[in-house]
């Protein structure tokens, strides 16, 4: 027995990651915006990490001294606030503010590479510019404005970067004759004579700057290439979209086209076989069932395609949800489908415990009828269709599972039953009818409504199909 769960979120599927601007390939206003998120969170960590260094330093700067790190004064404590404050307005700014020509999500971003060049440059000063590697942390300022940013912008980051780096090596060697004790030390500037310091600083100046542009440059390079590659994709996603679209349009007027003969065709055959056309022999009339039986198939399929291409056009813009009963909803698919289930002598067992969801009325009969179809498809005949529902009151979830005693479905075709078109050897040799699109209309109508359906089978005793619903309502709450 194979059990699979289908989830499909219509608003993930639909995500860009990159959008074109003029000629220029960005990434998305909602990926910044999630990025600059995660942002946030990582300099709330860092934060914290700079509190708890403090109250280290507080508390065990003996200690620390021992390893040669020394009381910092005030700075970090300004950082602290420095960083506390910015962040509060970069969370101000994307929640609290309509997005506009001065609040979108690259100023948002530009801000704070700002801000943080800024405090890094003042952390660089006091822990050593020339002494330490503290440096080179401004690269990955660099690699950020790589990624999101243009070539362009990320070349204004990097001389951005050179300048306030070259401004801290200035001000630490230049002129201020005495700076704070490094927290840690590579090379001992009481062993060297003044102008051999300057000197060194000089050199280690423009050896940053050389290495800050070599990353700029190897970083926006592969930038590019990716970007290139994201272009094509976009590029090929549309085609592909445009390509569905043409193929949907012709689809359904094909099956238009299809239909007014169809119709006419059965409609001559009803007056055939009502004898309003003469007699008919017995070979005439067996062939005439053959044919309208064949007329009805193609029917079906036209409607299923009809049906199809309906809900895909509905989606969530246009759809209205309403809350309904859903006792009420599963007994008008069991009344259309009666007939078809008395034809294959199966029985309906219900087991409801009921309760109300917010769904697109139709949609969700659409979907239960088909199943419900499905069901007593593929059901051997004189066994029963088991209809039940559960309710999870601790988080106010709730399942309906329709399960049938047929021929099951093997575990390789489990994954692929909601394709279009998609029916296995084994459906297709039980129901010569079958068109492959019952399923794909319960995963659009799956999908519009926001639901999940879980899928067990076992190949020759049955199948059961469970939609899973969340946000559902009580009888007992105001109803």
């Amino acid at each position: 027995m194979a059990t699979t769960e289908f989830s499909w979120d219509k608003s993930n599927s639909q995500n860009i990651l990159l959008e074109i601007k003029g000629d220029k390939l960005k990434l998305s206003d909602d990926v910044l915006i999630s990025n600059i998120r995660w942002f946030i969170t990582f300099r709330w960590a860092l934060i914290v990490t700079l509190v708890f260094f403090e109250i280290l330093m507080l508390s065990a700067s003996n200690v620390l001294t021992q390893f040669g790190i020394s009381e910092q004064q005030k700075w970090p404590v300004a950082i602290i606030i420095v960083l506390v404050v910015a962040n509060i307005a970069y969370i101000f700014a994307l929640d609290r503010f309509k997005p506009g020509k001065y609040n979108s999500p690259s100023i948002n971003l530009w801000v704070q590479i700002i801000v943080d060049l800024i405090c890094l440059s003042v952390v660089v000063h006091y822990i050593g510019s020339t002494t330490t590697p503290i440096s080179f942390f401004y690269v990955l300022h660099i690699a950020l404005a790589c990624i999101f940013f243009s070539t362009r912008e990320s070349l204004y980051v990097t001389i951005l970067v050179c300048l306030m780096d070259t401004i801290v090596i200035i001000v630490d060697n230049f002129l201020i004759t005495q700076t704070q004790t490094p927290l840690s030390t590579l090379v001992n500037n009481h062993l060297l004579s003044e102008n051999a310091r300057k000197d060194g600083a000089m050199l280690w100046m423009f050896f940053l700057d050389i290495l800050f542009f070599i990353v700029w440059y190897v970083v926006s390079r592969l930038s590019l290439i990716v970007r290139a590659h994201e272009r094509h994709l976009l590029d090929a996603y549309r085609q592909i979209n445009q390509a569905q679209v043409e193929k949907d349009q012709y689809a359904v007027l094909m099956t238009h086209q299809l239909k007014s003969p169809l119709d006419a065709i059965r409609s001559k055959i009803n007056l055939i076989k009502g004898g309003y056309c003469g007699d008919a022999s017995d070979g005439v009339n067996e062939a005439l069932d053959k044919i309208d039986s064949r007329a009805q198939s193609m029917s079906s399929l036209i409607l299923d395609l009809l049906r199809l291409e309906r809900l895909k056009d509905t989606c969530l813009n246009t759809a209205v949800f309403e809350t309904i009963d859903i006792q009420t909803t599963l007994q008008k698919c069991i009344e259309k489908l009666t007939l078809v289930a008395n034809a294959k002598h199966i029985a309906f067992n219900l087991s409801i415990e009921n309760f109300y969801c917010k769904v697109i009325p139709d949609q969700l009969e659409i979907l239960l009828e088909n199943i419900i179809t499905n069901a007593i498809t593929y059901s051997h005949d004189n066994t029963a269709v088991e209809i039940t529902s559960a309710i999870n009151q601790r988080d106010r979830s709730a399942s309906i599972t329709i399960t049938d005693h047929g021929i099951g479905i093997e575990n390789k075709d489990l994954p692929n039953i909601f394709n279009e078109y998609f029916y296995s050897p084994r459906a297709a040799l039980h129901n010569k009818a079958t068109s492959g699109i019952g399923l794909s209309i319960v995963r659009i109508a799956a999908e519009n409504n926001k639901l999940k359906i879980k899928v067990t089978s076992e190949p020759g005793a049955g199948t059961s199909f469970t939609v899973l619903f969340n946000d559902i309502e009580l009888p007992d709450d105001d109803h």
